[in-house]
């Protein structure tokens, strides 16, 4: 099932992660894609808010995970960006998150996609630049 929807500002953005954070169960991954500068981070905070997460979201880049375990699920937040081999996820143990009791969501899923299970939540934004330097694109794609 495939869901296209507009957002004009940060704040629809935020609410859609708040919403689809609120709707994730445990064992849920996410993979969230699109360039830098769309509004991956925007969207995880309010991902974060949705599973009841208090404190601050930031990204992983340079740490590859951040675990959040204050909501009422916890949300395993990874930027696989930095990584140069998938057999780089072995050495975090990625296979004790993905099949955890928490919530995976993954930016630059891509790069490790054959250790991505089949059945996902794929989030893509996109700028389009023609209908304001705000407004977004978000693909939402359950398989």
């Amino acid at each position: 099932m495939t869901e296209v929807i507009e957002s004009r500002s940060e704040k629809d953005t935020f609410a859609l992660g708040q919403k689809l954070g609120g709707d994730c169960r445990p064992g849920d991954i996410v993979l969230l894609n699109g360039d830098l500068g769309v509004g991956k981070t925007v969207f995880t905070k309010g991902f974060g808010k949705g599973l009841g997460i208090e404190e601050p979201i930031s990204s992983p880049t340079f740490t590859i995970m951040q675990i959040y375990e204050s909501g009422r699920l916890p949300l395993y937040h990874f930027d696989v960006y930095r990584i140069a081999d998938p057999e780089e996820m072995d050495e975090i143990g990625y296979e004790d998150y993905f099949f955890g009791e928490g919530v995976c969501l993954i930016e630059w899923a891509s790069l490790i996609k054959e250790l991505i299970p089949e059945h996902v939540i794929c989030v893509t934004i996109e700028k389009e630049l023609d209908k304001g330097f705000d407004y977004r694109t978000i693909t939402i794609d359950r398989n």
